[in-house]
């Protein structure tokens, strides 16, 4: 038995493993899409130490690689992985890809150990196949998948279905949307931040109730097309679009192509009303109604929200625990909704009243003596300003902790940096994709910034103090 070719197998093979668990993780992060991976990853410096140089240090170091892969490429893969806020989910999806991988690299290395005519085992070619056959494996599915969706809701005669989009608000007016309705009404809402078509179809066939009533489907976007596939699966009865502004402007190029992009969840051939905020177009549309300029007498605190709408030429009063001025424009489009759904004023005002916050969405947590106002899931420029505003509402002392705006422009980072100037005492920055723009524009007192999130659990049991107010705004993982 040739033991130095059965370490050599081995080593082989745990390199091809540790690359296309690297591959597939950034793939999961990416929506498994290899051009973003590749051109709109956030640490391209991740590739080239994690994937180019094993794959270099492989062809070139020779019969010494071994020294190199189990001195010091594993272990920091490793490492990195340990490290990750945003590990990788173990999916059926992921499995197959690994298991395809193992395959093809246990037959590569078997023919070349057989035919004796492989100096080097490849790396590329197993990786390659696998991704390629993944893709294939995964369409099928995919394929099956969405017909099997399509197929369920058509049974279901009665079901109502309601789709939401935009780019701010959406994940906030679904879930506010689905407790005021769920007071009378059998409602099944997409959870948590599920909103692809992908996760909305895997939703319907694995989680929806046969009898479901009313189906609340959030809707997201990263290119042209994506709502109208969404769309053309669901041709839900209702619609929703809330604000739409600079999100994903890296991948969309103009706030055009955005608000085009957001508009085709109208064109349902089923269509019975949507509801548009009012800044995304003037253009009329036949069951499209515009919403947002009826309210009005919005006043925040810090323990909720109060305004006015006007309702068939009346202002009625509400009031709710939410935090944040701009909700009650998302209120405003969930009334309205709630009106098409036979729901009187005063029912809707008494759901009104006891809607819950949305996790990480402007929650507030009070805790240790401290007020904890979490957003870390709001990514938005308008969101983050609204928690500075309710932040100034505080007398003691205030502190903030964010990465900044992601996926947006230094002129918006600029804007963010100019309102915190403003207001806090103690700026936290976590991650390096702006830590530069805010290093050096931050006037501040006291600023820290952390290149590495898993400084900051350390950092904060040393830096606050009872009767602090702490603003944790945007909460990005660490591979942004």
């Amino acid at each position: 038995m040739d033991w130095n070719a059965i370490f050599e197998f081995v080593t082989h093979l745990l390199l091809s493993l540790s690359l296309g668990w690297y591959l597939i993780t950034n793939l999961q992060w990416y929506n498994y899409k290899i051009e973003r991976v590749m051109l709109k990853h956030h640490k391209v410096w991740w590739h080239v130490v994690y994937f180019l140089v094993p794959f270099l240090a492989y062809h070139l170091t020779g019969e010494y690689f071994w020294i190199f892969f189990y001195f010091a490429i594993l272990p920091s893969i490793a490492l990195w992985n340990h490290r990750l806020d945003k590990k990788l989910v173990l999916t059926w999806r992921v499995k197959r890809f690994l298991a395809l991988l193992f395959v093809l690299v246990m037959f590569q290395d078997f023919i070349c150990y057989m035919s004796e005519g492989c100096a080097v085992y490849g790396l590329f070619m197993p990786l390659a196949i696998a991704y390629l056959g993944s893709q294939l494996i995964e369409w099928y599915i995919f394929m099956m998948f969405e017909k099997a969706a399509q197929n369920k809701l058509k049974s279901m005669r009665s079901l109502k279905i309601i789709a939401i989009t935009g780019s701010y608000g959406k994940t906030s007016i679904k879930q506010f949307l689905a407790q005021v309705l769920a007071n009378k009404y059998r409602v099944y809402a997409t959870p948590r931040s599920v909103n692809t078509l992908g996760g909305i179809i895997k939703d319907i066939n694995e989680e929806l109730s046969e009898d479901t009533q009313v189906y609340i489907v959030e809707a997201g976007a990263r290119e042209n097309g994506d709502i109208a596939k969404i769309t053309k699966l669901l041709n839900q009865h209702y619609a929703i679009v809330s604000k739409v502004g600079p999100q994903h402007l890296e991948y969309f190029k103009t706030i055009e192509n955005i608000i085009r992009t957001k508009l085709e969840i109208v064109q349902s051939f089923n269509l019975l009303e949507a509801y548009v905020h009012h800044s995304v177009t003037n253009e009329t549309r036949e069951r499209v109604s515009f919403y947002g300029k009826e309210v009005s007498n919005v006043v925040r605190s810090l323990e909720g929200t109060t305004f006015s709408l006007e309702i068939d030429g009346a202002k009625v009063d509400f009031e709710t625990k939410v935090l944040g001025a701009f909700q009650a424009e998302n209120i405003a489009a969930v009334i309205h909704m709630a009106r098409r759904f036979h729901m009187s004023i005063e029912e809707i005002q008494s759901a009104v009243r006891k809607l819950k916050p949305v996790e990480h969405r402007l929650e507030r947590i009070d805790a240790g003596g401290k007020i904890i106002l979490d957003d870390g899931y709001n990514g938005n420029i308008e969101g983050m300003l609204e928690g500075i505003e309710l932040a100034k509402l505080h007398h003691g002392r205030k502190v903030i902790i964010t990465p900044g705006l992601v996926e947006s422009t230094d002129e918006l980072n600029l804007r963010l940096i100019e309102e915190i100037n403003k207001v806090f005492e103690l700026v936290i920055v976590t991650g390096s994709l702006n830590s530069e723009l805010f290093d050096k524009h931050l006037k501040v007192g006291n600023k820290i910034i952390l290149k590495e999130k898993s400084q900051m659990e350390v950092i904060l049991s040393q830096v606050l103090k009872e009767e602090d107010l702490v603003l944790f705004a945007n909460d990005a993982p660490n591979f942004i």
